[in-house]
C-alpha cells in the first residue's frame, strides 16, 4: 500500500512540475496573425499628450524624414489611438508605441503581446517632462527595433513567391532572397540587372564586383563609391541620347557602415539622375568588403517613379539586399 502511495504522490509532483514548466513559457501558438501596411505605425496615446510636447516628441523621431529620398517622407506613416479603444483588432497591428503616464518611470519593448509577429514598445512616464525624456534616451533602440520587425516581415513576404536565380550563386558566390515579380534585365560575367515594372516606373537592383583596393578607407570612400557607381551606370545601363545614368551632384550622398551577412559593408543612400533627361530617384548602395575573394561585392537598389512616394519601393529594395548570403 505504501508504494501505491509513493507511486501516485511521484506522479502527481512530476505532473505538476511539467504543468509549471508549459506555463512558464508563454504559449504564442493561440495569437492571431497580425495586420498593418509596411512601415505603418500605430501609436496609443491620448489626445492630451498628442497634442501636446509629448506627442511633438513622438512626431519628431518616429515620423523623421527618410534620408537619401528626393521629396521629403517619413519613416513610419502614424496613426494615432486612444487607450480606450486600444482593443479587439486594434491590438493586432503589428508595430505599436504605447505612451501614457503612470507610476513608474519605464520603457519596454515587447514581442508578440496580442498577435504575432508584432513588435510593441511601452513608455511610462511620471510627468509628461519625464516621457519626453525617455523617449529621448531610448528613441535609437526602438526606432532599430521596428524597423527590423519591419524588414522581417518584408522579407517573410517575399518568401511566398520567391525569384530563383541559381546562375547569380554561380557567378557572383551570392543568393538573395528577390520577389517572383522581378525579371533579369541583364545578365553577364562581371554584371546583373534585375528589374520589377511597376504602373509608373521600375525598382532595380544591380549586383557587381570591384577589387578590394578600389575603395581604400573611411575618408575617401563615399568618393570611390560615387566614382565606382557612376562608371558602372554609364557603361552598363543603357540611356536614350547618349546621357550618363549618374550620381545626383546636388544631393551629397549620405554613408554609413553596416554589415549584410556578417561582413563589412559600406551604406550608401542618395539620389541618381540621368544628366540633361529630367529623370531621377533614389538609389541604395552596398558595397561589402570579401576579403576571402579579394573583393567588394556591390549590392544596389534604385527606383525610377515619377510623382510617386518611394519609401516603400526603397524600403523593399533593402530587405533584397540584405538577404544576401555570400559564399
Amino acid at each position: 500500500m505504501k508504494n501505491i502511495y509513493y507511486f501516485l504522490l511521484a506522479g502527481l509532483l512530476l505532473f505538476t512540475a511539467c504543468k509549471d514548466s508549459a506555463t512558464s513559457k508563454r504559449d504564442t501558438s493561440i495569437l492571431t496573425d497580425s495586420v498593418g501596411r509596411i512601415n505603418g505605425l500605430q501609436v496609443v496615446i491620448s489626445n492630451e499628450l498628442w497634442n501636446g510636447p509629448v506627442g511633438e516628441k513622438v512626431r519628431e523621431h518616429f515620423a523623421a524624414l527618410v534620408d537619401g529620398l528626393p521629396q521629403q517622407e517619413p519613416m513610419f506613416t502614424i496613426n494615432q489611438l486612444n487607450p480606450d479603444v486600444f482593443d479587439g483588432f486594434a491590438r493586432t497591428y503589428r508595430t505599436f508605441l504605447y505612451v501614457k503616464l503612470g507610476e513608474k518611470d519605464t520603457v519596454s519593448l515587447k514581442k508578440n503581446s496580442y498577435a504575432k509577429p508584432q513588435v510593441g514598445a511601452f513608455i511610462t512616464g511620471t510627468s509628461e517632462e519625464k516621457i519626453i525624456e525617455l523617449i529621448e534616451q531610448e528613441q535609437e533602440r526602438i526606432v532599430a527595433a521596428f524597423r527590423n520587425g519591419e524588414l522581417k516581415e518584408r522579407q517573410r513576404r517575399t518568401k511566398i513567391a520567391p525569384k530563383k536565380i541559381d546562375s547569380l550563386k554561380e557567378r557572383f558566390g551570392v543568393s538573395i532572397k528577390v520577389p517572383n515579380a522581378y525579371r533579369i534585365a541583364a545578365a553577364s560575367d562581371d554584371f546583373y540587372w534585375l528589374r520589377k515594372d511597376l504602373k509608373q516606373g521600375t525598382t532595380n537592383v544591380l549586383i557587381y564586383e570591384v577589387p578590394l583596393s578600389f575603395i581604400n578607407n573611411d575618408s575617401t570612400a563615399i568618393g570611390e563609391i560615387i566614382k565606382m557607381r557612376d562608371s558602372i551606370g554609364s557603361g552598363y545601363l543603357p540611356v536614350e541620347d547618349d546621357a550618363l545614368f549618374i550620381t545626383e551632384e546636388a544631393y551629397a550622398p549620405y554613408l554609413f557602415t553596416t554589415e549584410i551577412d556578417g561582413k563589412f559593408a559600406y551604406e550608401t543612400k542618395g539620389t541618381w539622375e540621368v544628366k540633361d533627361a529630367y529623370m531621377a530617384g533614389p538609389f541604395l548602395n552596398y558595397a561589402v568588403r570579401d576579403e576571402a575573394k579579394n573583393r567588394y561585392l556591390i549590392l544596389e537598389g534604385f527606383t525610377y517613379a515619377p510623382s510617386v512616394e518611394k519609401r516603400d519601393l526603397q524600403f523593399e529594395l533593402e530587405s533584397i539586399l540584405k538577404s544576401a548570403k555570400i559564399d
